[in-house]
């Protein structure tokens, strides 16, 4: 993976060997360290033997289970279980003692909050949204009975993932040196590396943005996307899939603009937001049905107004606008953003408003869910009762009228 972020990223920079080695180094020790998928052996447990002569039951072979638990991390639990190998217990055999064989010990798998979980051929046997979830991923066999000749099953074997597709209300979504990191910073009480360097965040950060009544409104710092990064360049799908697990999209732009090195093409903040829509689009044109929230960062930068404002001229046009762009830069449908926010993550202009409206987006969203939810449920209800027809008078009702 590491190759690869250096031959599609840093090489075409043409940067010097100093940077691109400290770059790597960084990329390397940091994301190293954080684990984002692990892979593992289970295996439920044997039954135990019947007994023949007194018609005896063996013990069935024990669970295992994968369970939510807080304050976990993929990383600890592969530095916990280096052999990533989970095996339940054997059932009792039965005896004269005890005609029915005791059950195997289950094997629970720790494991955070956020989690889905899937096998080797890509079936998903499940989620792990909440403390306390619990999937089991492979079955005891069964002990020894009359119908199976007494001799038991072994337990269900197999490969499977654990997959961390971070769960949070808000993703900030941009291109590198857009803020994202400064402005998770001042909203919240996270603290992420913040540096002049492109890929500032290696890793994953969520913080939670706090209200005077307790509220509480979490949002997630993703690394951030290269273009190409729906075909798996730079961090590619290491970012995007973390995407999918957050309720809505908080878009991060540069008001000037971007330019990654000077062999690369500047982009402004309109051609910045069409090729963010681009990329998700690409990964998964479902994630475009989530809201979203246009944040227009760095505002206290010279000239910064100006370029607000054909900021929003362009998006009120951006149909129009976008057949000037290259054809691999355009979107099949356009973003419709819900509210446009010019802030800066360095002064705090602006983070008041923007705290308040990510509140209100949310709370609109719950609205509508819950509001669906109750239709639909009015619906079943309505499949469900039977339908009484009422006598029409002057006709006969009789069970004897044929």
């Amino acid at each position: 993976m590491y190759y690869n972020l250096y031959i599609n990223f840093f090489k075409p920079l043409k940067c010097s060997s100093i940077l691109v080695l400290t770059c790597f180094s960084s990329l390397w020790w940091q994301y190293g360290n954080f684990v984002d998928n692990l892979r593992m052996y289970v295996r439920g447990g044997s039954g135990g033997m019947g007994l023949p002569r007194l018609g005896g039951h063996g013990g069935n072979g024990g669970d295992v289970w994968v369970v939510a638990k807080k304050d976990l991390t993929l990383k600890r639990i592969k530095d916990r279980y280096p052999l990533k190998r989970f095996v339940a217990g054997v059932g009792s055999n039965s005896s004269i003692r005890a005609l029915k064989g005791a059950r195997g010990n289950d094997v629970e798998i720790p494991a955070p909050v956020g989690i889905s979980i899937t096998t080797d051929n890509g079936k998903i046997l499940g989620e792990l949204n909440c403390e306390g979830d619990r999937i089991l991923v492979a079955r005891g066999g069964q002990g020894g009975a009359l119908h199976s000749g007494f001799l038991p099953s072994k337990g269900q074997f197999r490969q499977i993932c654990l997959d961390l597709r971070l769960i949070a209300d808000l993703g900030l979504v941009g291109f590198p040196n857009a803020g994202k990191s400064s402005l998770l910073t001042a909203l919240s009480h996270a603290t992420p590396q913040i540096a002049s360097y492109p890929f500032t965040t290696l890793r994953p950060e969520i913080g939670k943005v706090m209200y005077e009544d307790h509220k509480q409104v979490s949002v997630a710092d993703l690394p951030g996307l290269i273009e190409g990064a729906h075909m798996n360049r730079g961090m590619g799908h290491k970012f995007l899939k973390h995407v999918e697990r957050t309720r809505q999209l908080m878009f991060v732009v540069d008001v000037r603009g971007f330019q990654l090195a000077s062999n690369t093409p500047f982009r402004s903040a309109f051609e910045a937001v069409q090729l963010l829509t681009k990329e998700l689009e690409l990964y998964k044109e479902e994630l475009l049905g989530k809201p979203a929230i246009l944040v227009v960062n760095k505002m206290d930068l010279p000239e910064a107004e100006e370029k607000l404002q054909e900021l929003e001229t362009q998006l009120e046009n951006q149909e129009e606008l976008s057949q000037l762009l290259p054809e691999e830069m355009i979107p099949s449908s356009f973003v419709s953003f819900k509210h446009t926010v010019p802030v800066s993550a360095q002064t705090g202009l602006g983070l008041s408003r923007l705290k308040s409206l990510l509140r209100q987006s949310l709370e609109e969203q719950d609205a509508v869910e819950t509001e669906e939810q109750r239709t639909e449920k009015l619906k079943e209800l309505r499949r469900e009762l039977p339908v009484v027809t009422k006598p029409v008078w002057g006709q006969h009702q009789s069970a004897w009228d044929s």
